[in-house]
C-alpha cells in the first residue's frame, strides 16, 4: 500500500467556512473543514485494497493551516500512504488553492471490519 495516493477536492461555500462550522467568526474555509478533506482522502486512497467488508477509520491528524482560502475558491488535500504497520495506515497530507500550500501534516487510519465496528457501538 505505500505510495497510494488519491486527491481529493471542494469548491468553499457558505457550508465549509469557519463562521458556519463554529471553528471562527470570519468567511473563509474552516480549518475543519480542510482536515476533513485531507481525512477523505486517505480513506479513498487505500478503500479499493481493502479487505472485503473493511473500511478505515481516523485514529490521529496534526495539520498546519497556514492560508486563508476564500469563498468560490477550489481546495484540493492530497493523501499518500508512507507506512503501514498491520492494521494501521499512516499518511502525510497536504491542501493546496491552486499552487499555494495551505496546510500539511500527517494522518493515521486504523483499517477495521464494518461490522465489529458498528456492533460495538
Amino acid at each position: 500500500m505505500i505510495g497510494l495516493t488519491h486527491t481529493s477536492q471542494l469548491t468553499v461555500t457558505d457550508a465549509v467556512t469557519a463562521v458556519t462550522m463554529g471553528s471562527g467568526d470570519m468567511p473563509v474555509l474552516a480549518t475543519p473543514a480542510m482536515m476533513a478533506l485531507m481525512e477523505n482522502a486517505a480513506m479513498l486512497a487505500v478503500a479499493g485494497h481493502l479487505p472485503e467488508g473493511c473500511t478505515t477509520v481516523g485514529g490521529h491528524i496534526a495539520s498546519s493551516h497556514l492560508k486563508p482560502s476564500k469563498l468560490g475558491d477550489t481546495v484540493t488535500a492530497t493523501a499518500i500512504v508512507t507506512g503501514v504497520d498491520g492494521k494501521k495506515i499512516e499518511f502525510k497530507v497536504q491542501a493546496h488553492c491552486g499552487d499555494v500550500l495551505l496546510g500539511e501534516g500527517t494522518h493515521l487510519r486504523f483499517i477495521v471490519d464494518r461490522n465489529k465496528f458498528m456492533s460495538r457501538l
